[in-house]
């Protein structure tokens, strides 16, 4: 069973197009959205089974140029 986990993404000014493209190059997300607020977008995506959600954000996501902070929101089965 995957992990659903969804991250908010926070970009360097000018980056969020750049960034959107890269996170769909890799192929990582179920769905990524642009959003107004605080964070410039907002990512669902499953992580595997056995990875550590932590170490996977890290090695998958945060390497690319131009993100400036991310939140991570876990979910957990409640029903």
């Amino acid at each position: 069973m995957m992990t659903c986990v969804f991250v908010q993404i926070r970009c360097k000014p000018g980056t969020t197009y750049d960034v959107a493209d890269a996170i769909a190059l890799r192929e990582i997300h179920s769905e990524l959205y642009s959003t107004s607020g605080d964070f410039d977008l907002l990512m669902k995506l499953y992580i595997p089974e056995g990875e550590d959600v932590g170490k996977y954000i890290n090695e998958n996501l945060l390497d690319i140029k131009g993100i400036e902070r991310s939140l991570t929101t876990l979910t957990f089965k409640a029903f």
